[in-house]
């Protein structure tokens, strides 16, 4: 009965967890967005799409590419955007272990923008250090990375 009870409270919770986002506009054209749209007026379901990396991989850098510090050197660059969760982790790691890094935000910066479209990046954190790349952030890889051991 008690396992009954758990698995129902799961279903219930999981269910209000779960959000869709509804465009409209009001009667003067102002856009408006929310998970509740007045009944009254049109609306439209938005897809959102979350552009950061779930888990860190490490890759090496397509060869097609000439973006990589260089190859051997502790020289870390990072591409990332003001909204990123995990790009200001990634940032106050750094800060805290006194590590040096050059980050190019890809929705500001001319070279961001330049350079993530030439990696054919797909979402953020991507940190470079020499010749390979880690898309996202994660303590222990950037370690490896960060050492030379990935």
């Amino acid at each position: 009965m008690k396992t009954l009870i758990y698995i129902l409270s799961l279903v219930l919770v999981s269910s209000l967890c779960y959000a869709e986002i509804y465009r409209w506009r009001d009667d003067k054209g102002n856009v408006h967005f929310g998970d509740r749209p007045p009944k009254n007026v049109d609306n439209e379901k938005v897809k959102v799409k979350i552009n950061t990396y779930e888990n860190a991989e490490i890759v090496d850098n397509d060869a097609s590419t000439t973006i990589s510090t260089q190859p051997g050197s502790k020289q870390v660059v990072m591409y990332s955007t003001e909204w990123c969760g995990i790009c200001k982790q990634a940032m106050q790691y750094f800060k805290r272990n006194s590590i040096s890094y050059q980050e190019y935000d890809v929705e500001k910066s001319a070279k961001g923008k330049k350079d993530y479209a030439a990696m054919k990046g797909t979402g953020v954190p991507i940190i470079l250090v020499g010749k390979k790349r880690m898309n996202g952030f994660n303590v222990n890889r950037f370690k490896q990375l960060y050492k030379g051991k990935s």
